[in-house]
């Protein structure tokens, strides 16, 4: 059995009410509750885990159960999805459920095929994680610096390349899906200590994560042009 996990805190502050804002005619939240319903099989669970009454509301809207709200210590500004994960767990745990693995779809990251979720599932074998990424555009050994203890720029990661296109490619953690062993997060604890972590490639265009209003108005345009 599988878990979705949708982490919906109220409080933003680089765009305040964003997971019901809505987009494409629907709430943000909603198109990841949507996406878990829609691919997920018979028995597993999706969760909305919020601490907001009014995503609670907007959810219930739609039809989703919101069985509980987040305690308010698990929805601060510098909160880990770690520790809701955890909370969640114990959760059902104390219902006597349990998963082998569980789903977060973050909801600023609405773009999403259900192909992508069938393709990742089947990277699971021997893993701790199997999660979507980017590919990054900015690359350590080309155009990322750090200072030295002089003050001085140098090149993040020494290579002998004098082109990007010759760097090893770097990717990064888009948000939109992370398939997690849960036997693996409860004995390492710490998503950080992951060791066996497979990617999924998503184009660009899959990769958008909303958290300011030049961010939406943008994967608003991406909406518009795929239904034009």
């Amino acid at each position: 059995m599988n878990l979705f996990l949708i982490p919906a805190r109220g409080g933003s502050k680089g765009l305040p009410g964003k997971n019901i804002k809505p987009l494409n005619g629907k709430p943000l939240i909603i198109h990841s509750l949507d996406y878990a319903h829609e691919v997920k099989a018979e028995n597993d669970i999706i969760h909305l885990s919020t601490d907001d009454e009014m995503i609670r509301n907007t959810a219930i809207e739609f039809g989703y159960q919101v069985p509980e709200l987040r305690p308010a210590e698990l929805a601060t500004d510098q909160s880990p999805t770690e520790d809701t994960i955890r909370y969640t767990l114990q959760y059902y745990a104390s219902q006597g459920i349990t998963f082998k693995n569980i789903i977060v779809l973050q909801p600023t990251s609405p773009f999403r095929e259900a192909l992508h979720f069938n393709e990742m599932m089947l990277l699971r074998e021997n893993t701790d994680m199997v999660v979507s990424v980017g590919i990054s555009k900015q690359n350590p050994y080309f155009s990322l610096f750090e200072e030295n203890k002089d003050q001085f720029l140098e090149v993040s990661k020494k290579g002998p390349y004098t082109r990007r296109q010759d760097c090893p490619p770097v990717y990064f953690y888009n948000g939109t899906i992370y398939i997690i062993n849960v036997q693996a997060f409860n004995n390492k604890k710490h998503i950080a200590s992951f060791d066996k972590i497979r990617k999924y490639v998503m184009a660009d265009k899959y990769c958008i994560d909303i958290d300011t209003e030049f961010d939406f108005k943008f994967a608003e345009l991406i909406t518009q042009t795929a239904s034009e």
